[in-house]
């Protein structure tokens, strides 16, 4: 079995939290937002965690590395637009969506860190 290490990155444990939480709170949006505002919000949410998986296959090769970084680092930000449009449906608070803005931009933190220092999760050559 391959060592599933990328699950102890930060990064990776800070935006599982978020799309399992978001996936929960997305259970009580309206049934006609399924396949529109739901169905984004979860996808960007988990594509976040995805995209750090895909980086840690990726270590050996320090572009592809900072591209899947970067995809995360975008997913990050279209789940923050999709959190907005929930609040301006009042599908959610402002106090959740400040809650759920503040995870994400923890997680953002912790994906730009990497970014900024790759050598610390690159596989050694």
């Amino acid at each position: 079995m391959a060592n599933s290490r990328f699950k102890s990155w930060q990064a990776y444990e800070q935006s599982f939290k978020l799309a399992s939480s978001i996936f929960r709170m997305t259970q009580q949006f309206p049934k006609a937002e399924m396949y529109s505002l739901t169905d984004q919000i979860r996808r960007s949410s988990r594509s976040v965690c995805a995209n750090l998986t895909e980086s840690y296959g990726r270590r050996e090769y320090p572009k592809h590395f900072h591209s899947k970084l970067a995809d995360c680092a975008s997913e990050n930000f279209e789940t923050q637009v999709w959190l907005d449009f929930a609040l301006d449906c009042d599908y959610i608070t402002e106090d959740i969506h400040g809650q759920y803005l503040d995870a994400s931009e923890r997680a953002g933190k912790l994906i730009s860190y990497m970014q900024a220092h790759p050598e610390r999760f690159l596989k050694a050559r």
